[in-house]
């Protein structure tokens, strides 16, 4: 039975999260829905990284098993064809048995958006968290530092994360302003629930002046999710890029998606 790879964008400010729910709109049901009226009979997409209500994603990918006979360019246009405006199959290919969205990453980030600013924005709303107070990223950026590699990161995982294991890598964890845009990026091999989003909340507190720099290391060391700063809003994160093997030969997230078409206010942060 052929794998199909699909590579997805979205603006989660309408949905629930990614998972199929019973009573609120989820992402996953509606590229389902789209992807299974191409195919003819119903399909079961199993994504790279699940995405809470509110979150977006710019390089979100997922796989699903059909045997339908549909080409690449066939998924892709016929599903966007189907689906909302705030959502779009940007890439469609076929990948060998063995590929599976989620185990076979071998890293994974996010973006967080940051507009520093005292007014709100028209175009940034429900796309980046509103920071009024002055944020020092110098400040930020040496915080971020201390929090780099394998460690035990139950100090910035929701009480709720179902993880067996609080330990992750964090290989890049860095914070770049132009402006009144900042924006914090973060890869790991993989993330706990709300890991970014508590990494973002410790940062802002930081570059705030609320706490210093070395306190960020000292949270991480206390293991204590109490201790930490409130979490970040969702609508600033995005789930930007999968990394996977080179043999799979799978996309990077389109241009677009890593420039203006996100948002306006954050033109020069790339991938």
């Amino acid at each position: 039975m052929p794998r199909i790879a699909v590579g997805l964008e979205y603006d989660g400010s309408g949905f629930a999260g990614w998972q199929s729910q019973a009573h609120a709109p989820s992402v996953q049901d509606a590229v389902q829905a789209a992807l299974g009226a191409v195919a003819d009979s119903p399909v079961d997409l199993v994504c790279a990284g699940r995405t809470d209500a509110g979150v977006h994603a710019a390089g979100q990918v997922a796989h699903f098993d059909t045997v339908a006979l549909r080409g690449e360019r066939a998924w892709m246009l016929g599903a966007n064809s189907r689906l909302p405006a705030a959502v779009s199959v940007t890439w469609a290919r076929t990948v060998p048995a063995h590929f599976h969205a989620r185990y076979s990453a071998e890293a994974r980030t996010y973006c967080y958006f940051i507009l520093n600013r005292t007014t709100r924005s028209a175009l940034a709303a429900g796309r980046a968290a509103l920071i009024h107070r002055s944020l020092d990223e110098a400040r930020m950026a040496e915080a971020a530092a201390l929090l780099l590699g394998e460690h035990d990161f139950s100090a910035f995982r929701a009480a709720e994360c179902q993880s067996r294991s609080p330990v992750r890598r964090l290989m890049e964890l860095a914070v770049h302003r132009e402006a009144d845009r900042v924006v914090i990026r973060a890869t790991a091999n993989a993330f706990l629930h709300h890991m970014v989003r508590n990494l973002a909340g410790a940062l802002i507190a930081v570059g705030q002046g609320k706490v210093p720099s070395g306190w960020a290391r000292e949270l991480l060391d206390s293991r204590d999710r109490r201790q930490g700063a409130p979490t970040a809003p969702a609508a600033g994160l995005y789930f930007w890029q999968v990394h996977y093997p080179a043999a799979f030969a799978l996309p990077s997230p389109p241009a677009a998606a890593l420039g203006s078409a996100i948002m306006p206010h954050f033109l020069a942060v790339h991938g």
